[in-house]
């Protein structure tokens, strides 16, 4: 029933209604828990709720102390293929800063942090609130506002399932010319574990090998939505070196997605 409503919303145009409303309902839910971290952490700077629900959920405390864990839960999948003790970082797709703005606190010294993204009102309140980090706008489309082969690492925290087949070619072209030889890029897909949320025309594509997606909203809004199969991925990153590719599971019910690591030859 709850897909049969998502698809009944899309079709009329209503999804980004419906979401706006989802909005207002989980802003009521968390009220209570997002008080009481105000209270315990009350010098941590919050972005407005809805930039933050926009690129994750109005949830204070999984923004702030789960962003540090997906900081450090990253550093240490990475840190085995990058050998250089001082790197230069982008996460491309920043919004509020939910992940980057922990980074120089767990990599001091010499590392140097950047965050790009195209809503330019996450932007403003980053630059205007996070220090010792470069914050830059880009568009949908690339390019990005950085010289050939700036970074080191570029991650992307769940991007590329917001966007088109084609923006996924533009994107891994233009994340390409901004690594170093060698640099490290890390993805989160929707993959195969994502399958059982498909319908059949869907689920059929996705067998196939073809990248799926569910429009019918603006491009790169959280309702914008695509799935990976692992073949259209093997195909469409053929330029990167694989160095690693873990599976989603499904963890305390809820899926998760699948991590990629591509090295830039």
């Amino acid at each position: 029933m709850k897909r049969l409503i998502k698809i009944v919303l899309r079709l009329l145009g209503l999804m980004l209604v419906a979401d706006r409303l989802r909005y207002h309902l989980m802003k009521w839910g968390n009220r209570k828990s997002n008080r009481a971290f105000q209270k315990e952490y009350p010098d941590v700077v919050l972005p407005p709720d809805y930039l933050m629900y926009e690129s994750f959920r109005i949830d204070y405390s999984r923004y702030y102390l789960n962003g540090r864990k997906t900081a450090e839960w990253l550093i240490n999948l990475v840190k085995p293929y990058l050998a250089e003790p001082s790197l230069d970082i982008l996460d491309w797709g920043c919004g509020p800063a939910r992940i980057i703005r922990h980074m120089p606190d767990l990599l001091p010294g010499e590392s140097g942090f950047s965050g790009s993204d195209y809503n330019k009102k996450s932007i403003s309140w980053c630059k205007s609130y996070l220090k010792g980090i470069r914050f830059e706008t880009n568009d949908l489309a690339p390019p990005l506002n950085f010289d050939d082969s700036s970074f080191d690492l570029v991650y992307g925290i769940s991007i590329f399932t917001h966007l088109s087949e084609e923006a996924h070619k533009l994107w891994l072209n233009e994340l390409f010319r901004v690594l170093r030889p060698k640099g490290v890029l890390f993805l989160t897909l929707h993959g195969q574990i994502f399958v059982s949320k498909l319908d059949k025309r869907e689920t059929q594509l996705f067998d196939q090998g073809n990248l799926v997606t569910r429009g019918q909203v603006k491009e790169g809004h959280r309702t914008f939505i695509a799935f990976h199969p692992e073949s259209f991925i093997q195909k469409w990153a053929e330029k990167f070196e694989v160095l690693n590719h873990t599976p989603g599971q499904v963890i305390s019910g809820q899926a998760e997605q699948d991590v990629w690591i591509f090295r830039k030859p």
